[in-house]
Parts: structure tokens; sequence; C-alpha cells
């Protein structure tokens, strides 16, 4: 009887299966989306964007600018007052340096609205600076 009895105790035993490794694998591949996601940041606002013929895609898009047609300016779902516009710019810049800044002017807005993004954008250090259009 006292054979039988350990012979299914290692049975039990070695029927087991350790999760540890693959959950270490697991939590790996997580990290691993996660510091390579690119995050865009979304304006919050809808924009009736104008019409054009020839569109190019824009590459590592990092932040997105909106202007509605009452010459709002909303970053990342916030309405920005224009003072502020350089330094949030400047702050979400800073997770993607090399990243694009998109601006969606409304066609109803002031051009002066979006130089004035465009102005800040320049002086926060980016580069790669575009307008977004729908194509005609």
């Amino acid at each position: 009887m006292a054979t039988k009895g350990a012979a299914q105790k290692a049975q039990e035993e070695g029927g087991e299966i350790d999760l540890t490794p693959m959950l270490d694998v697991v939590f790996i591949m997580l990290i691993f989306f996660i510091v390579t996601a690119v995050f865009i940041k979304e304006p919050g606002v809808t924009v009736e964007r104008p019409d054009t013929v020839i569109r190019d895609a824009v590459k590592n898009q990092s932040v997105l600018v909106a202007i509605n047609e009452k010459n709002e300016i909303w970053i990342d779902r916030k309405k920005i007052d224009e003072r502020a516009v350089k330094a949030t710019i400047e702050r979400i810049a800073a997770d993607n340096p090399l990243g694009a800044l998109v601006i969606q002017a409304d066609g109803a807005s002031n051009a002066g609205t979006y130089a004035l993004v465009w102005d800040a954008a320049k002086a926060a250090g980016v580069a790669d600076i575009a307008i977004a259009t729908d194509e005609k």
C-alpha cells in the first residue's frame, strides 16, 4: 500500500504545469508592445477640412492640432489658449522628437490662427509640420 500511495503522489507532482515561464513571456511581450507603440494625440473636436487634389500621407505623426470654425485651438482633447500653444506642443513633442505635427484647420477658420500654431510648432522645435485635408 505504501508504494501505491507514493506512485500516485509522484504522478500528481509530475502532471503539474508550471505557468511561470509563460507569464514571463506574456509580460515581456506586453512591455515590448507598449514601448514600441506610437501614441497619437487626438485633438478632441471635429473639423471640416478643406478639399485638395494632391495629398501625401504623413508618417510618424505624433501631435495633432485642430482649429475649429470659431478659431479655437484643440490639442489632446483640450481647448488650448493661444499663449499656451507653444508650451503644449513642446511637452507633447518631447515624447517623440522625430514625430510630425499635423494641423487640422477648419475651412471656416482664420489663416492667422493657423499661422500662430505653425509658428509655435517651429519655435517648439518641430521640424515636420503638415496640414490635414480631404481628397476631392
